[in-house]
């Protein structure tokens, strides 16, 4: 088997920097994990609060503490750091060896979507931001680590793309039209959701959009490891 990892942004229309952050990291005991945040409002503050959230997430789990509690963790940081006045939306996607498994952690009103075979599953218990009371727990979800899984996380401004204009986006359908394809890449997944979202939102997005992507698809005799990262130069945030 082989983990695929992708990730797309873009920021609002007319900021200079994004208020989401997105990190890769490498589990000490086997795997890689992906976290995203969204800081509240959008510009300059936002993105220092997503980074401070994201930046203890990693912390944790690079020390070897798990999912869920890094998490915990990172709420009870900000929430210490703002005095509960300034929250952030947490994923926390981990393609676990020690385990087998994809665990799934939401701090996050969006849904996180799972597919096997072309079905899709959306993860959308009630779940709070970080940040705004001590002790904030996610939800958790484990699932196998098999062939086929697809597991999609995003911001919400995936959510609302095209609201302003009374359209909009069916995340759920988008995904399942590009599971047709025998093999879409997580690349492929999540250019095309953020392609779509953009055009619902006439090329000027009203808010930060990012989407991480993760799929597990049958393994090559090729072990080597590969990050591959693309960044404007125009892009004056990340």
């Amino acid at each position: 088997m082989e983990v695929q990892i992708a990730i797309s942004k873009i920021r609002k229309y007319a900021t200079s920097s994004s208020g989401d952050t997105a990190e890769v990291i490498e589990r000490p005991n086997g795997g890689v994990t992906v976290v995203l945040a969204d800081g509240q409002s959008s510009g300059k503050g936002a993105k220092w609060v997503s980074s401070l959230v994201v930046r203890k997430v990693i912390q944790f789990i690079a020390d070897g503490v798990r999912d869920g509690a890094a998490a915990r963790a990172a709420s009870d940081a900000l929430f210490t750091e703002r005095d509960g006045r300034v929250s952030a939306t947490l994923n926390i996607v981990s393609a676990d060896l020690q385990t087998g498994t994809v665990v799934i952690s939401r701090n996050n009103p969006a849904p996180v979507l799972l597919s096997y075979d072309q079905k899709v599953k959306f993860l959308s218990t009630e779940t709070d931001p970080v940040g705004l009371r001590r002790d904030t727990r996610p939800m958790i979800t484990e699932v196998p680590l098999e062939v086929g899984l697809t597991v999609i996380a995003y911001t919400d401004g995936l959510v609302h793309a095209g609201s302003y204009y009374g359209e909009s986006m069916d995340i759920g359908t988008c995904l399942k039209v590009e599971l047709e394809d025998e093999t879409p890449s997580p690349q492929k997944i999540a250019d095309s959701l953020i392609s779509h979202a953009l055009k619902l939102e006439r090329g000027r997005p009203r808010d930060d959009i990012s989407i991480i992507v993760l799929r597990v698809v049958k393994g090559s005799d090729d072990l080597i490891r590969r990050m591959t990262v693309k960044l404007p130069l125009n892009s004056l945030g990340k």
